[in-house]
């Protein structure tokens, strides 16, 4: 992967922390899994059904993908969406991703869905991504280490990867670091383990692909040396 070094960013405070989204995207996931073919009700059937006999109804399948899009967190994929929507086919999840995208379009909205690896993640436009910097208080230059970026190298490779992976592949203690590249939002818990296990995978995030002018992860440098990291 092309060094640099030296990259311009901004380092926002975010209002909730990555291991946050993963939790509240986790949380989403345990969820018992939802019916295609459960419609919601229409407002005049709604309306005259008293609330204390309304049965509790899932959201319409196209609600459901919109919010788990909102949520963030891994790149969204059409099995890992059957398995939250019982029945949903690929294309019935392209059509969605499809749908949402001309609303989105037709509504003049500042952000849309875009294709990452084999998912896809919802995204600012780009004539709209300087709203972050504005609010967030401007740009400044920050410096990734040598280890931070080895670190940073590991992950973009290895994906999913522990800290124990990378802990053993560097030889050292990877914490700090890996908590430093969440905070600047490089990377991302991409899968937290079954409960009472404390194992945490992470992933490179769309920020990572925009800093290092890639479109996906298949544009990453695939040389003789890198078959030993």
């Amino acid at each position: 992967m092309e060094d640099k070094s030296e990259i311009t960013e901004t380092e926002p405070e975010p209002s909730s922390s990555p291991d946050d989204l993963g939790r509240s995207y986790g949380t989403l996931l345990e969820q018992q899994p939802w019916d295609v073919d459960v419609l919601e009700k229409p407002p005049e059937v709604a309306a005259s059904t008293p609330p204390a006999e309304t049965p509790a109804s899932p959201p319409a399948p196209l609600r459901i993908i919109e919010a788990i899009l909102f949520v963030g967190g891994p790149p969204l994929t059409a099995s890992r969406a059957a398995e939250i929507i019982r029945g949903l086919s690929p294309a019935q999840f392209q059509d969605i991703i499809d749908t949402l995208n001309r609303d989105y379009r037709r509504q003049a909205r500042p952000y849309t869905i875009v294709t990452q690896g084999q998912g896809h993640v919802l995204t600012l436009r780009p004539r709209h991504r300087g709203v972050i910097d504005k609010l967030y208080g401007g740009i400044r230059e920050a410096r990734l280490s040598t280890a931070a970026l080895d670190v940073l190298s590991l992950v973009a490779y290895r994906q999913p990867a522990t800290k124990q992976e990378i802990d053993s592949l560097r030889g050292a203690e990877s914490g700090g670091l890996l908590r430093q590249l969440v905070r600047r939002g490089l990377i991302m818990v991409a899968h937290r383990g079954e409960a009472g296990s404390r194992e945490i995978s992470y992933g490179t995030t769309p920020r990572f692909l925009d800093l290092f002018g890639l479109r996906n992860l298949e544009d990453l440098p695939r040389t003789q040396d890198l078959q030993q990291i």
